[in-house]
């Protein structure tokens, strides 16, 4: 059996995977700064709408906070903390609403219980583990012949199809988040013009993307994986 950086099929798998992941990253830098340049007519900043956008959506016991790196924007179910980029929390443009409004769609999941949410949060240490340690079992495998070595591929394989699980939930949970945001943002009038709608869709869904391409990269390395493991 060879070892993983030899096999053809989950080289062919990773390298794919990567370039879509880095189509998927250029595209949404690329709309990220194109709408970071065009300011909104409410002139909120981002933490401003985030705050606003829960509110409207019942999250009335959210905090916002300025969190370091960039787009490292995310919501803290655990302590209904929104945590916003400093281009974001701070940001007056269609981009920094558009990804504030997002995170805040995350905080109206919690609220109305939406049931992926809570599925993926419930999966966040089962993939925590498989993503570091999936290797290891994978490298025995290939190592040992028979059926010693097929039992300890499929126990990579298991733990790798963890972190592939979270990634599927992880899709309407995002997608959800976006829809949420974006119809917040209407009724509210934080976004009142066609150009910030159009600009708040095209950064979203660039956003969105990124985990799509994640979710596909894994997959093929996961059928990759398999694949090996039959041979």
């Amino acid at each position: 059996m060879l070892f993983l950086g030899l096999d053809p099929y989950y080289l062919i798998a990773s390298v794919l995977g990567i370039v879509i992941s880095m189509i998927a990253s250029a595209r949404v830098k690329m709309a990220f700064n194109k709408y970071a340049k065009v300011g909104v007519r409410s002139g909120m900043t981002g933490a401003e709408a985030a705050m606003a956008v829960a509110r409207a959506g019942g999250a009335n016991d959210v905090t916002v906070e300025r969190h370091q790196g960039f787009l490292s924007d995310h919501y803290d179910p655990r302590t209904k903390t929104l945590r916003l980029s400093p281009e974001v929390h701070d940001g007056r443009s269609i981009s920094s609403i558009a990804v504030a409004a997002h995170e805040a769609g995350h905080s109206i999941q919690d609220v109305a219980e939406y049931a992926p949410l809570g599925f993926r949060s419930a999966l966040v240490p089962m993939a925590n583990i498989g993503n570091r340690l999936w290797i290891i079992p994978i490298i025995i495998g290939a190592v040992f012949a028979g059926e010693s070595g097929q039992t300890w591929m499929m126990v990579g394989i298991l733990m790798f199809s963890a972190v592939v699980l979270f990634q599927l939930v992880t899709l309407p949970v995002e997608f959800n988040a976006s829809t949420r945001a974006k119809a917040v943002l209407a009724q509210t009038g934080i976004v009142s013009t066609q150009e910030e709608a159009i600009g708040v869709n095209k950064v979203l869904d660039a956003a969105a993307m990124t985990y799509v391409a994640a979710a596909l990269a894994s997959i093929m390395q996961l059928i990759a994986l398999i694949l090996r493991s039959r041979e």
